[in-house]
């Protein structure tokens, strides 16, 4: 009979778990988030210090229920939730609402394995307050400026509209970076390349200086009176630089280059690269070891990695490639100022467990994010690229060409990752000095670029280098700002839209600190130091609310209403045969006639909100109509991909694989099952299975 009780936060994790610490352990999963602020009204009290106002989050209660029962009978409880800041403020609402009495119940995992569980569970510490604190600080600032603002939106622009703390900076990058596209003024400029002949081979070198001046061309015109001057001279190597120099291997992964590297090399947005990292450090079954976690925990900004797992890398690096490959001691880095360093960096728990060997018992996504992390760190131990590089002036007169060339001399953690990573341009042996016939000139027309509009990569690139969100937020972030409408993608780039050019000049106007970039990466920087016990969190609301308020009341007063036309569409009202136009409910889109109320015609929108196809992995989910008119839901790309169901969609991830939910009706209740059919994942009223 189990006497002790763990609690973590997935099924996934407790399956693990359950292999480890045997039959003395009952170990259950809260599903997240027990308890929260309220959603129905502001929850927080302004008036009394911010006293948060905290209940059961509607339809967690039978699950509360349940581990109260469970506490109630085991002799010890261990919270053994998420290793961040949400994971702390989960086991301390755990602790209250199950009322655990002894004070070291709190058990953190950075990795799960069966040494680290162990190892966790002999040391037990309490809650961390500074954690807690840090956490409550956040949600209450964000609850305070999404639901002081977002009413506002509703009345001065469109229902179904929110703004949010850090959800509204990341628009205004968008929108400043569009405005500085459109405003960009292209010139016009002119390239001449040279081809070369010299005693041992040929090249090709670029004119660089006329009288000792960087080149600038202009014009046609130009190059037209410069090229005739090239061709009567005679050139020769005036002068040759060498020099060598190394390319060292990046850093292992932190949260938002593991998000950067999947989305450029993997196509994952960055919400499918968390997904998928969450199955692979909360355990999957791998062969003989059974139920295992694969990577260390996934949130995080620290490049640590712990002497074990570097000893092990190096033990493969010296086994796969020879000694020459391992550099005398194991490699450390340096974080970026700021950084938390309570986690490692994201490793493979085990890196003998190599990605072959792990294949067979992956799927797709999960093969391919494993393989990226375990080259990551691997790579990370191994000595840096060595490259020999040339600089080549050939001269003429009073023209100066100019070659590059390099040459990989030991290929070092580039062995590991692959050629794609080597740029050379290989030229022949020259000496100076030596005359070299010009035998061709080709001249070339370029316009200057403006800035290239943000990926979802380079816009978590940018977020993080401006100090903007912390690791978890990151992928919600980029989320939430295309579900509200105000940007949309286009040949993957962010481009804003109306609504969102409008609403950002609105708050940039009204809210000038809460939309600056510069503001909120100190407020970021503040709520840190509430973790760190710097400083005080209702101390730091209260500095931010007094101006915050009266900012707001002079909007209410003084902001316009403005006008956003809804998008129309290509469907037509089948009762009147107007165009039908998208408008933003209580639950998100749906299409509704533009003559209302004359015509109250409405139909849910076709494409539903951000649920991608697990089937094919590229397409969206949409509802659809069969020929005797009944709902169903299949994949956008069908005829390619063939995945379709009769059960709605739901915009909630499989916690054991990663798939979309399904809503499931019986007579017997509702549940929820995993849409891929080989997941028995099931939660909800009716237990009878998937159907």
């Amino acid at each position: 009979m189990a006497n002790k009780l763990v609690i973590v936060e997935s099924p996934a994790k407790a399956r693990t778990l359950k292999r480890f610490l045997g039959r003395n352990y009952s170990i259950e999963a809260s599903m997240g988030h027990l308890i929260d602020l309220p959603k129905s009204k502001l929850g927080v009290d302004v008036e009394k210090d911010f006293r948060p106002h905290y209940i059961t989050i509607r339809g967690k209660g039978k699950t509360l229920a349940k581990l109260k029962k469970k506490a109630e009978k085991a002799k010890e409880v261990y919270l053994a939730t998420d290793p961040d800041r949400e994971g702390e403020a989960i086991s301390w609402h755990l602790k209250r609402a199950l009322t655990i009495p002894n004070k070291n119940c709190r058990v953190v995992f950075n990795e799960i394995t069966r040494d680290a569980v162990k190892e966790a569970m002999q040391a037990p510490r309490n809650i961390d307050q500074k954690l807690v604190d840090a956490q409550q600080a956040r949600r209450i600032l964000d609850r305070l400026v999404g639901y002081k603002l977002s009413p506002l939106l509703w009345k001065k622009v469109k229902k179904g509209l929110s703004a949010g703390r850090v959800q509204t900076v990341a628009v205004r990058l968008v929108v400043e970076r569009e405005r500085e596209i459109n405003d960009f003024q292209s010139e016009e400029y002119w390239t001449i390349t040279g081809n070369f002949k010299a005693p041992r081979g040929e090249f090709k070198a670029r004119l660089f200086r006329v009288d000792g001046e960087r080149i600038r061309i202009e014009n046609e015109d130009q190059v037209r009176g410069i090229v005739t001057e090239l061709e009567k001279e005679n050139y020769k190597i005036e002068k040759i630089s060498e020099r060598r120099r190394k390319r060292r291997p990046l850093p292992p992964f932190i949260t938002s280059t593991l998000q950067q590297e999947a989305i450029k090399r993997l196509n994952f947005s960055a919400r499918k690269t968390m997904t998928v990292a969450q199955q692979l450090y909360e355990g999957l079954q791998i062969g003989g070891r059974g139920h295992t976690g694969l990577i260390t925990y996934m949130r995080t900004d620290s490049v640590r990695t712990s002497p074990v797992a570097q000893n092990v890398a190096r033990k493969i690096i010296e086994e796969k490639f020879g000694k020459k490959y391992l550099p005398q001691k194991a490699q450390q880095y340096q974080g970026k100022k700021g950084s938390q360093d309570a986690h490692e960096a994201i490793r493979p728990t085990d890196p003998a467990l190599t990605p072959e060997k792990a294949k067979p018992h992956l799927n797709h996504d999960q093969f391919r994010l494993y393989r990226l992390i375990w080259e990551r760190f691997i790579a990370s131990q191994m000595n840096p690229a060595e490259f020999f590089g040339l600089n080549v002036d050939v001269g003429g007169g009073k023209f100066i060409f100019r070659a590059n060339g390099s040459q990989v001399i030991f290929p070092g953690f580039l062995k590991l990752l692959g050629a794609e990573n080597i740029e050379e341009n290989i030229l022949p042996e020259l000496e100076e000095g030596e005359k070299v016939e010009l035998t061709g000139l080709k001249d070339e027309q370029h316009f200057t670029q403006p800035p290239p509009r943000f990926t979802e990569g380079t816009l978590v690139k940018e977020l993080e280098a401006k100090g903007i969100g912390r690791p978890s937020t990151y992928a919600p972030i980029v989320s939430t700002i295309q579900q509200r409408g105000y940007i949309v993608i286009e040949d993957r780039r962010f481009k804003p839209t109306e609504l969102g050019f409008k609403v950002n000049d609105l708050l940039v106007s009204f809210f000038p600190e809460i939309t600056e970039v510069q503001f909120t990466a100190q407020m970021e920087e503040k709520l840190d130091k509430v973790e760190e016990n710097q400083g005080d969190w209702v101390q730091l609301l209260h500095d931010f609310y007094g101006d915050f308020q009266k900012k707001l009341e002079k909007a209410q007063e003084q902001m316009q209403e403005v006008e956003i036309e809804d998008q129309k569409t290509d469907v037509k009202c089948d009762k009147c045969g107007a165009q039908m136009v998208i408008k933003h409910g209580r639950f998100g889109k749906f299409l509704a006639c533009p003559r209302f109320p004359e015509c109250r015609n409405t139909k849910p929108f076709m494409i539903l909100e951000d649920i991608d196809c697990f089937n094919c992995g590229k397409g969206k989910i949409v509802q659809r109509k069969s020929k005797k008119g009944r709902t169903f839901y299949g994949c956008d790309r069908y005829p390619d991909c063939d995945y379709v169901t009769w059960s709605r969609p739901l915009s909630e991830d499989c916690p054991e694989c990663g798939a979309f939910l399904l809503e499931k009706r019986s007579k017997k209740g509702k549940k929820k099952v995993c849409a891929r059919k080989e997941c028995d994942f099931v939660q909800g009223e009716d237990k009878g299975g998937k159907d």
